[in-house]
Formats: C-alpha cells, sequence, structure tokens
C-alpha cells in the first residue's frame, strides 16, 4: 500500500468544488427561458444561430440514443432522458463519482421564426445536435438593386 501525504487543502479545494457544483445547480435553475423540472443533472448545451437556422448542441456522453427523447409541445422544446450508472462496478469499489447519473430534462423556448415541422436531430460522439430551421419569410433575402 502506498503511503500519501496528508494535505489538508486538498479537502478544502474538494470542499469548495462541491460547493460551487451545488450552487451552480441551484441557480442555473432560474434561467427564464428554461425550465427543469426533474433530475440531477442537466447536461451543458451550445446554442448558436447561422444564417437559416438555430442550432443546438448538448453533451450526453454515455447516454444511449434509446435513453433520448426529443419532443415539441407549444413552442417548447423538450430534451429528456436518462444516462444509467454501470452495474459493473459495485459502489463500495469506487473511490470517486463525480459524474452525475440519473434522470434529466431540458427545456427552451422556441422563437415564432422556427419551422417545427422540420426539426432534425443527431447524436454523433456524444454529442446530439438538434438543428432548428427557420421558416423561409423569416430568412433574409439579398437583393442587388442596380444602380444607374
Amino acid at each position: 500500500m502506498a503511503l500519501v501525504k496528508y494535505n489538508p487543502l486538498r479537502e478544502l479545494k474538494n470542499m469548495q468544488d462541491q460547493m460551487n457544483r451545488l450552487l451552480n445547480l441551484s441557480w442555473n435553475h432560474d434561467l427564464p427561458s428554461e425550465d427543469s423540472k426533474e433530475g440531477l443533472w442537466q447536461p451543458p448545451v451550445d446554442i448558436y444561430e447561422t444564417v437559416d437556422s438555430i442550432v443546438i448542441k448538448a453533451e450526453l456522453p454515455a447516454v444511449d440514443q434509446k435513453d433520448i427523447e426529443v419532443r415539441i409541445e407549444d413552442s417548447t422544446l423538450i430534451l429528456r432522458g436518462e444516462r444509467k450508472h454501470e452495474d459493473e462496478v459495485k459502489k463500495e469499489n469506487y473511490h470517486r463519482i463525480e459524474r452525475y447519473f440519473g434522470s434529466f430534462q431540458r427545456s427552451f423556448s422556441l422563437p415564432t421564426t422556427v419551422n417545427q415541422e422540420k426539426v432534425a436531430a443527431t447524436c454523433d460522439k456524444g454529442v446530439l445536435t438538434i438543428t432548428l430551421p427557420k421558416r423561409e419569410e423569416t430568412t433574409p433575402k439579398h437583393i442587388t438593386i442596380p444602380v444607374k
């Protein structure tokens, strides 16, 4: 068995990390455009806009595609799923568990410019990409006007 030198600051750093994680969870639940109804964890997302669509990318490592549900209800995009804990290793054999497991749910209000009929979702390498195309009448059109 290896000897480990006692470092009291390491325990304080671990406690600070846990408190930061707890506070971040509670503050992120208060975002005005999102509902977080259940689940111990929420996958982080990036949301950006292109000329013809809005794209949402969610990190879902170790989540089976069959455990992911994406749907739209009343102009709200709902992302729901579950990351299951591996049963191969007994809990008492773990030295540290830092990843979150269990069910999650994220909800996003959609603008009226989104064409809800053509929403597409793909999952690759643990990243779920949801593409929300804009309606054709809302995409900017470039018209060249000749000057005489």
